[in-house]
């Protein structure tokens, strides 16, 4: 028999990239006395990655639970970028309803719309919490319309239209439900939740059902699985089997060895998990997202939607460079299969596929932010390798015909700076969809682009619009095959041999173009070491020194004066190299370099082309 759990609500915080959501849970786990008073705090305590506290961005769904009058909340705070949107679509079916954030100056968001479509799809009610109410620009009551109109748009049932708005200011700690009357703290967001979220429904009698959503993993207890407990219970020592709901050959019997709930930003060890609760499970080896527990003598799988597939690729190769193994601890192929092996153990929407030669792999995954994360984090674990430029997948359709990931750009841009921007990504094969006014003498202008369009297009975006600008893109689906794109107009600037760049050297060859490197740098023949003004590469010496003469001393070298090298980001340098390049990384440095080192064979692979 079904019954309601009245004491948990399980909630999922959604939003677009930077709307407020990390901060708002911080405010409602202090406000619900999960710190000590005198506790130092960080900042976005639920970033716990380094990337994610650096670049200010969440990654990976995150759960944390909190009490209020004996109700405990589970809240899931996810992601808010559109390559890690496979972790949205997971979250959701832990939740019974979801807090959507927007940001009170700039409304609706790409994003916004894909996390809301997600968890309307779900039929899970929705509580709007329009955040940063305390900007000097916000416009709280404009953005009321802009959601309204989503929810219309996204076919919203009468029900889901009749959602409750609360006005937030998350840095500042307060909600309050009447834009004219301020209030202190929290509660009236905390109120909402238990009024208008449901409580979970369950059989507390029936087989246990539990539907893996996320798997966290640990070096001491391997993988564990985090999911919601839908019927029955489970226990400490209990027997259960894995069932599938897209692999129905799946049936594997096997023990829970521990269980936990999440209590503040603890996991705490529970004997039992009843229904409706969200549980982790450890002690199980090969646990996957979207296996469902069950109780042996009732194997039935829970329905679970398919992770969205990838869309971009690149290879991974082992690094073999003149100056490889200097600064790396991990350079082997077998180094490199295994941690790429391991990062499959936590993130879905990676594949890793190995190539006809030990020495590369092919990993493909949702978008370049998505795999140059990966990147940043093997490197700082000390890994040393080399990546080639990203790729997008294709796909035929029926009739053979070559179909390609296609995207929705949405770049609200100042005026003046419109038709550069517009003439760009026509260039990549960008077609204008849309284009209205915004406050302040902005733009929002709607494209649809085929994904390799925008390979490489970011830092070219940001020096057009003078930084200005702010672009957003969202998958939509696959679409006709639009031609070939050229990618860069510019040639590399390629050093012709091996030592280290001295100034004068590099004097002469700043004449040719924008250096990557500065006096003192180890160089080697095809290291790429900047970018020509023109269109073709040229190699240049820049480790020569000036002959001495009769009439002039080696001293006279020191008036000369040099440009300051232009040091590329990781993502930078991933957009920077061509399809005949590699990025070589170490820990310590990035080096970009052509595949062919050697210039004969590279101009002779050049005519084969």
């Amino acid at each position: 028999m079904k019954q309601t759990r009245n004491d948990v609500r399980n909630v999922a915080i959604i939003a677009h990239v930077d709307h407020g959501k990390t901060t708002l849970v911080d405010e409602l786990l202090k406000q619900s006395g999960v710190f000590r008073e005198n506790q130092e705090v960080a900042e976005r305590v639920m970033d716990s990655g380094d990337i994610e506290r650096e670049r200010g961005i969440t990654i990976l769904s995150k759960n944390t639970a909190v009490m209020y009058k004996g109700t405990k909340i589970n809240i899931i705070d996810t992601p808010g970028h559109a390559d890690f949107g496979g972790e949205v679509e997971r979250v959701l079916k832990m939740v019974n309803g979801v807090i959507l954030v927007v940001d009170a100056f700039e409304g609706v968001m790409p994003q916004t719309r894909f996390v809301l479509k997600k968890a309307l799809e779900l039929n899970h009610p929705v509580i709007v919490c329009i955040n940063k109410i305390d900007r000097p620009e916000a416009r709280p009551e404009e953005i009321i319309d802009e959601v309204l109109e989503l929810f219309i748009d996204l076919d919203a049932n009468e029900k889901q239209l009749d959602c409750p708005f609360v006005f937030a200011s998350a840095k500042e700690g307060t909600a309050t439900l009447d834009l004219d009357n301020e209030n202190g703290n929290m509660s009236p967001l905390f109120e909402t939740i238990l009024n208008y979220i449901p409580a979970p429904v369950g059989d507390p009698d029936a087989g246990t059902q539990v539907l893996i959503s996320t798997i966290d993993y640990n070096e001491y207890v391997g993988r564990i699985g985090v999911g919601k407990v839908d019927n029955g219970s489970i226990s400490v020592g209990q027997e259960v089997v894995i069932v599938n709901h897209h692999d129905p050959e799946k049936l594997q019997k096997v023990k829970v060895s521990k269980l936990y709930e999440f209590d503040g930003l603890n996991k705490t060890e529970v004997k039992e998990a009843k229904f409706g609760s969200i549980t982790a499970i450890s002690g199980i080896a090969d646990i996957r997202i979207g296996d469902t527990l069950c109780s042996p003598d009732r194997p039935k799988p829970i329905p679970f939607q398919k992770i969205s597939e990838p869309t971009i690729a690149m290879q991974f190769h082992v690094n073999d460079s003149p100056l490889a193994g200097q600064e790396g601890k991990y350079v082997t192929s077998r180094h490199l299969r295994d941690r790429l092996m391991r990062e499959l153990n936590t993130d879905v929407s990676l594949r890793v596929e190995e190539t006809d030669t030990t020495e590369s792999f092919k990993v493909s995954g949702r978008g370049e932010l998505h795999l140059s994360v990966l990147i940043e984090n093997m490197r700082r674990e000390g890994y040393e390798f080399s990546v080639s430029k990203a790729e997008v997948l294709y796909h035929q359709d029926e009739q053979g015909k070559k179909l390609e990931p296609m995207e929705q750009v949405y770049v609200d841009v100042p005026e003046e700076f419109s038709g550069t921007v517009i003439e760009k990504l026509s260039l990549r094969k960008g077609e204008l969809a849309n284009m209205r006014p915004l406050t302040g003498n902005y733009n929002r202008l709607e494209f649809s682009i085929p994904a390799r369009g925008l390979i490489g297009y970011r830092g070219e975006f940001l020096t057009d619009t003078k930084g200005n600008g702010i672009m957003n893109s969202v998958f939509a689906g696959y679409g006709p095959f639009k031609g070939e794109i050229q990618y860069r107009k510019q040639g590399s600037l390629i050093a012709f041999e091996a030592g280290e760049a001295i100034t004068y050297g590099l004097y002469n060859a700043q004449e040719r173009g924008t250096l990557f490197i500065g006096p003192g740098e180890k160089v080697y023949a095809g290291m790429v070491i900047g970018q020509n003004g023109r269109g073709e590469d040229i190699e240049l010496n820049v480790c020569k020194t000036k002959h001495l003469t009769n009439t002039r001393s080696s001293s006279a070298d020191e008036a000369l004066r040099l440009t300051p090298p232009r040091i590329l980001s990781l993502e930078q340098a991933l957009e920077f190299i061509d399809t005949d390049e590699l990025l070589e990384i170490t820990p310590k440095s990035l080096r970009i370099r052509k595949k062919i080192l050697d210039p004969t064979m590279r101009k002779r692979s050049a005519m084969k082309k």
